[in-house]
């Protein structure tokens, strides 16, 4: 009897102590894998990787591959060794290849993206996800913040990005997340994959949408996670008119057949700046755009960027 007792007591002393890990396991702090593609970014890559190790959350690590440059970039990599969990500079076709290339080398659980001219916003922004993280719902693998649109100056312009049961009617028409530092649990690219390098510019869009199609994704609010720069090239009507014309392509491989009303009114807003921009010049079309947001109670963007 006394044997039987024992026996009894140790197999509970077992499963006690395999909940316990159970529980441990899903309460430690993960593992924050970020990944920064880089291509002659000398100007701007110490401050993403400062942006980076200042992070007051210590599960993390910087993965950063680089696409062969020649303007000094290697140079400022090696001066952050370090700093730096691993790195690569080589030829490579783009940044959805850089990226391809950092899911290779990562071993987080939950995995990041920025750009060399991205920075997170705040050193305390990856401690501010890491608690989201611990109480998310089952089944959710993406979790984003609001971005801070930085014009080439330095200057803050205004906040990006809203709640998804505001946004999740309007992604099939478009890519209205904000990307840079959105949290990707690793199981979803072990599910559906690696991005699709044959895009160029739209292929985190495709990407989400093989997951966000049939899932939820989870909006952290009244947080920032990382300043994006945006002017120059990216601010030509030309630059929209090729994500959206990627973004249709993408829809088109996830079942939508004809385009959604929004992405049609998004290319009549296009071309409808380009005809500003050819008729009037830059300067003005800029400026009668921003006379266009002001009457809708919106910030200056044209003007500004």
């Amino acid at each position: 009897m006394q044997l039987a007792t024992t026996n009894v007591s140790a197999t509970i002393v077992v499963f006690m102590s395999g909940q316990l890990n159970d529980v441990c396991a899903r309460v430690a702090p993960p593992l924050i894998s970020i990944v920064i593609a880089t291509y002659n970014s000398k100007a701007t890559l110490q401050q993403c990787i400062d942006s980076v190790t200042q992070q007051t959350y210590p599960h993390k690590e910087l993965i950063v591959i680089d696409g062969g440059s020649k303007d000094g970039t290697v140079e400022v990599l090696k001066a952050n060794a370090s700093k730096v969990s691993d790195w690569l500079s080589e030829p490579d076709r783009g940044i959805y290849h850089a990226w391809n290339k950092g899911l290779a080398r990562v071993g987080g659980e939950w995995i990041c993206f920025l750009g060399a001219d991205d920075i997170f916003w705040d050193s305390t922004v990856l401690v501010q996800i890491s608690e989201q993280l611990k109480v998310l719902l089952a089944g959710i693998r993406v979790v984003y913040g609001q971005n801070m649109l930085v014009n080439g100056n330095g200057v803050s312009l205004y906040p990006m990005g809203a709640s998804w049961d505001t946004v999740k009617d309007k992604f099939w028409a478009g890519m209205c997340l904000p990307h840079p530092g959105m949290m990707h649990h690793r199981s979803l690219f072990e599910q559906h994959g690696k991005f699709d390098e044959s895009f160029r510019i739209a292929g985190d869009y495709e990407m989400l949408l093989r997951e966000l199609k049939h899932a939820e994704a989870k909006f952290i609010p009244d947080l920032i996670v990382a300043g994006v720069r945006q002017g120059g090239i990216s601010s030509h009507p030309s630059s929209s008119l090729r994500v959206l014309s990627e973004a249709r392509r993408a829809q088109r491989m996830h079942g939508q057949r004809f385009p959604p009303l929004l992405w049609m009114w998004s290319m009549v807003k296009v071309y409808l700046r380009l005809l500003l921009w050819n008729v009037f010049g830059e300067r003005v079309g800029r400026g009668v755009l921003d006379l266009g947001r002001r009457m809708l109670d919106q910030p200056k963007h044209w003007t500004k960027t």
